[in-house]
């Protein structure tokens, strides 16, 4: 895995915004509904074939049936969360201007969710191939310093789609990780790092009013072991991990501390690990690293802009976040990344504007330039 030996590397999680064009063809897709294949196949660049994780996973599994979702607030997951238990006037009011901006947030539960009913395997080695071939394609020509690829971890899908077959949930999580590890291979043995995504590690205790933090931690341990099992084999630099609070923009003032769940984190056996650091909740968390020191060798890649705002990053300030990490871990083992992606669900409003994205990106590298100046001594 690359490192920043001699400046100040940057990188985002995965999720970039798609054109127009396809992400209609990606609503339909993920409906299931008839959809141009031959279309979509043109409009993919890169690695841009997922809709949600949700619709990505039945796609690439056998042993998932899409059944009709639940009624009321039952057929709503977050509408059981602590922040909409808080803010219901505020979820309300931003459900109703993201329908009429595109539809996004209750597209899935309108057309069913997916759950096991069956032995869970992995199908999707044609479409990991081409995903891997797309972004082969769109890397020619390109400066690059190193390549990623984004991948679902087990613990999202343990905790999202409900358990309809296994005798117990140990048995469920494993066929998931057994399942998982043979698209983690074939991204590794492309010769790509692979991204492990898990935003349910840390939104856990956020949608689970009746847990505490004490359970919600008893609860990440066991997820961690099944991400880790998930990776027996695979090299630890060939590994990144990214968990974030989601794409909700909102109060966000039941977010997990970075403190109460740092620890647990750094067991994952990756090489980097990908958080938020950009936005107002969680920025003075870098003070977390003070007192937690990650194994050595370890990347961190906090993240120095944020999906939350469409306000775009002063490059200066944007140096600063990356400079306050520089000199707890060491310039060499950071990274500067993005919070979350901008396009988390092809299937949804992009709360981020693509336009403001790009300036965000180029602010980023902007103030990677600022703060390889500082920690550098160049002019």
């Amino acid at each position: 895995m690359k490192r920043s030996t001699d400046r100040i590397l940057t990188t985002h999680v995965g999720s970039l915004s798609r054109p127009d064009e396809l992400v209609a063809l990606l609503r339909t897709k993920d409906r299931g509904q008839p959809y141009d294949h031959e279309t979509f196949a043109k409009l993919v660049r890169g690695e841009q074939s997922k809709t949600t994780f949700f619709a990505y996973i039945v796609e690439r599994f056998n042993g998932f049936t899409r059944k009709p979702a639940p009624v009321g607030q039952e057929g709503n997951p977050r509408g059981v969360s602590r922040e909409y238990r808080a803010f219901p006037e505020y979820y309300a009011w931003s459900e109703r201007i993201a329908e009429w901006a595109g539809g996004r947030g209750g597209d899935r539960n309108r057309y069913g969710v997916d759950v096991c009913t069956g032995p869970v395997s992995y199908k999707g080695h044609a479409v990991v191939r081409t995903d891997i071939e797309n972004l082969a394609t769109a890397l020619k020509g390109l400066r690059h310093e190193e390549v990623f690829v984004p991948a679902i971890a087990p613990s999202y899908i343990f905790a999202t789609l409900a358990n309809e077959f296994y005798r117990t949930e140990e048995e469920y999580e494993q066929a998931l990780a057994d399942a998982l590890r043979e698209e983690y291979r074939a991204i590794v043995d492309a010769g790509f790092v692979v991204q492990i995504d898990d935003p349910r590690l840390v939104t856990q205790y956020m949608m689970s009013p009746n847990l505490s933090v004490a359970d919600c931690r008893k609860w990440a341990e066991k997820r961690v072991e099944a991400i880790n099992y998930s990776l027996r084999g695979i090299p630890r630099e060939k590994v990144r991990f990214h968990t974030c609070y989601s794409i909700d923009v909102g109060p966000r003032v039941h977010d997990m501390e970075l403190k109460d769940i740092v620890d647990i984190l750094l067991r994952i056996e990756a090489g980097a690990y990908s958080f938020e650091a950009a936005n107002p909740r969680h920025e003075h968390e870098y003070h977390v690293f003070e007192q937690v020191r990650p194994p050595d060798g370890t990347i961190l890649i906090p993240g120095v802009i944020s999906h939350t705002t469409n306000l775009v990053e002063h490059p200066e300030l944007i140096a600063e976040r990356i400079v306050r990490y520089a000199k707890i871990v060491g310039r060499e083992n950071v990274i500067a990344g993005a919070d979350c992606g901008f396009a988390a669900s092809g299937v949804r409003f992009n709360d981020v504007h693509p336009s403001v994205v790009w300036l965000k990106f180029a602010a980023m590298t902007e103030g990677a330039r600022l703060a390889t100046r500082q920690l550098w001594g160049r002019a």
